[in-house]
């Protein structure tokens, strides 16, 4: 399947149509396996931009040379307007990172932290703001140390968006969060972006990247498979539909773009048709698919009878 770039969702104002990130034929290797091999993307000013791909893909390494962490051996980076390889103090400032490390002192509070770092950016959020958006109201005066995994997690994400930044990035932000403190944190990527932050996240979760992204990309192998809207996202795949339904004691089943007419024919009939179900891909299974994973989705032709 070819790398497409799908334009910004409708009624994108002007700057959001300019891109916050654009790569062009990025490549990044590990002796001699390529990790990240000749990717493409466009994220554009102010939209949520989900990466999803298995363990492996490149998702980790892509989102670690945008933030100039790790150098590529190929290609063309732009973010914010700068080879992030040459990013100064100024371009730093202007991004929030939420990485999958820890770097929180373990001996200080979660207040004491954030009132800390506050005082390293030029405008900060404030600190009872962002203890309450990630759900660490509880656990304001304890110490980092005695929190837990997911817990601390939360702590680094407060960090990562305590500067207000221009372009946040969140590599698997959620993980180890409950679901009361997942959703706690939707809430704040919802009021990043309606602040004009450009948010690109990387996530193992597909109902994240349903809830939360304007577009989101599929990476596998080191490239970008497929860029739209989640809710088109695999639209070829997405138009196979399912109908079932039992006849004599058996399973019939029957895969089609044309439901409708299938079913016409099947209630044309005397008498009611036991078990008639029609089904098409879920989101899930279009990942799957795309990924090169064992999935539900129909691909057999138009009539194949089972």
């Amino acid at each position: 399947m070819t790398t497409t770039q799908a334009a910004p969702r409708p009624g994108a104002t002007a700057t959001q149509r300019e891109t916050a990130v654009r790569v062009r034929g990025l490549v990044k290797r590990y002796g001699n396996r390529a990790v990240v091999d000749g990717l493409d993307l466009d994220v554009f000013r102010g939209e949520v931009f989900a990466l999803l791909g298995p363990n492996g893909a490149g998702k980790t390494t892509t989102i670690e040379i945008l933030e100039g962490v790790r150098k590529p051996d190929g290609g063309e980076v732009r973010v914010l307007g700068v080879d992030p390889a040459r990013g100064g103090r100024a371009w730093r400032a202007r991004l929030g990172v939420v990485s999958q490390g820890e770097g929180a002192p373990q001996e200080l509070s979660v207040r004491e932290v954030l009132d800390h770092f506050a005082g390293y950016h030029v405008t900060s959020r404030p600190t009872e703001e962002l203890i309450a958006a990630v759900g660490l109201e509880e656990k304001a005066g304890t110490r980092i140390a005695r929190l837990s995994g997911g817990q601390r997690r939360r702590l680094e994400v407060a960090l990562g968006v305590q500067g207000r930044p221009e372009l946040v990035f969140l590599d698997e932000p959620t993980t180890g969060m409950d679901p009361v403190a997942r959703r706690q944190f939707w809430e704040l990527i919802r009021g990043l972006r309606a602040d004009g932050a450009t948010v690109l996240l990387t996530t193992h979760y597909l109902d994240e990247a349903a809830e939360l992204a304007d577009r989101v990309g599929v990476i596998a192998d080191g490239r970008l498979v497929e860029v739209a809207p989640p809710d088109q996202l695999g639209a070829d795949l997405r138009r196979l539909a399912r109908v079932r339904w039992t006849e004599d004691g058996a399973v019939r089943e029957v895969r089609t773009e044309s439901p409708a007419a299938v079913l016409r024919d099947l209630l044309s009939g005397p008498g009611d048709v036991p078990g008639l179900t029609v089904t098409r891909p879920s989101l899930e299974d279009v990942y799957l698919s795309l990924v090169g994973a064992p999935s539900t989705v129909p691909t057999a032709p138009e009539g194949d009878l089972r």
